[in-house]
């Protein structure tokens, strides 16, 4: 028994599943598909409290940081990585609710706790990912405006987006450490959209560019202080790196338990697919590490709960559980023969929906990074 939730998690997680049991399951093939998730789903959400679930009220459901990982978990256990609830939740609305104004949080995240309002955020430039000190999207002061001008790519939620927190440049001499964040509206002049990304995998999870020619932005758009992104960006990636990981290792109890009945059904050589030594002890190995690894998450999710979370250590989380999951999945696909790698199953579609978690939230090398240089 995992000892990190309480009875209000476990009746939420109940309502949860019958959500996406109910709401999700049934036309999850059809979004992926179209290559986007409607937007009345997000609505839908939000009535049953399944947005900004560890917000305070009024901003969210009122709920804590293990309400959010009920959401992410399952989610991630029912093979629906594509669904972009957590960045909209964990990423955007905790960036507003820190950093954010009363104004800037009366006005946006009410809205997106109702799923009225679709969040993104946008760091990922064409010639900038984990650098942040590349980015070249530049703000500039202008009496009571900035002046936003620039591009940003792979951004989650894109297509879907009400607001968009952007990463910019306000003093480029300064590199990294002149970055500021900005809340951007959609339909702002200036500000557009390009297509659906065509992508290996998340086929339901909107992914676009987002462009701003000389999109003037009140003042009141600069989300914290000027000059403070890289700080903030920091301070914030750790959760953000926690959420990637629990999705990553719920990703992979999930493939694992619909595995271990496949294998029991299936049969080759006379005999189940399960009873072979070698198959049955690639199984052993998935169930031994995940669960190895699902003691070290429960006990970051204490930490993030508790407010003393270290930065490295989510960064081992997050290098630890979707090198893990990308490992197992591959294992477990290949317990399927040619059947996984066709759309009959769920496998195989997991299998390339992990591969973004090894680039989301800083790649696994910036990961490695961050560890060996705190040894």
């Amino acid at each position: 028994m995992r000892t990190i939730f309480r009875d209000d998690h476990l009746l939420f997680r109940d309502q949860v599943q019958r959500f996406i049991n109910e709401r999700i399951l049934p036309h999850y093939a059809a979004w992926e598909a179209a290559g986007v998730t409607p937007r009345a789903l997000w609505r839908e959400a939000g009535a049953q409290g399944l947005l900004n679930s560890a917000l305070p009220a009024p901003y969210g459901a009122d709920g804590d940081f293990g309400h959010a990982v009920v959401v992410i978990e399952e989610l991630a256990r029912a093979n629906c990585l594509g669904i972009g609830f957590s960045i909209h939740s964990d990423m955007v609305a905790p960036y507003l609710l820190n950093l954010g104004s009363t104004v800037q949080k009366d006005r946006w995240l009410a809205k997106m706790a109702a799923g009225e309002l679709i969040g993104a955020i946008a760091m990922t430039e064409p010639g900038a990912g984990s650098d942040l000190k590349a980015i070249r999207t530049r703000a500039v002061r202008d009496g009571e405006h900035y002046v936003l001008s620039g591009q940003k790519t792979f951004i989650t939620n894109g297509v879907n987006a009400g607001l968009v927190i952007v990463v910019a440049s306000t003093e480029p001499e300064l590199g990294a450490r002149g970055l500021s964040l900005f809340c951007v509206e959609e339909g702002l002049p200036g500000f557009s959209k390009g297509p659906a990304l065509r992508k290996i995998g998340q086929h339901a999870q909107d992914t676009c560019e987002l462009f701003f020619d000389e999109v003037r932005l009140p003042v009141d758009c600069l989300l914290g202080e000027a000059n403070a992104g890289f700080e903030y960006l920091g301070r914030e990636l750790a959760r953000e790196r926690l959420a990637i990981a629990l999705r990553a290792a719920a990703s992979a109890e999930g493939m694992l338990e619909q595995t271990k009945a496949y294998t029991r059904e299936r049969k080759v050589f006379g005999k189940r697919v399960i009873d072979h030594q070698s198959n049955r002890f690639t199984l052993a190995d998935a169930q031994a590490r995940l669960h190895m690894l699902r003691v070290f998450l429960d006990d970051c999710v204490r930490q993030l709960m508790a407010g003393t979370l270290d930065p490295v250590v989510a960064a081992m989380a997050k290098l630890n559980a979707s090198e893990m999951q990308g490992q197992i999945l591959d294992d477990l696909l290949q317990l399927y023969g040619g059947y996984g790698y066709s759309s009959e199953y769920g496998i195989g579609r997991a299998w390339a929906d992990a591969r973004a978690l090894r680039i989301f939230g800083g790649t696994s090398e910036i990961m490695r990074e961050i560890i060996g240089r705190a040894l």
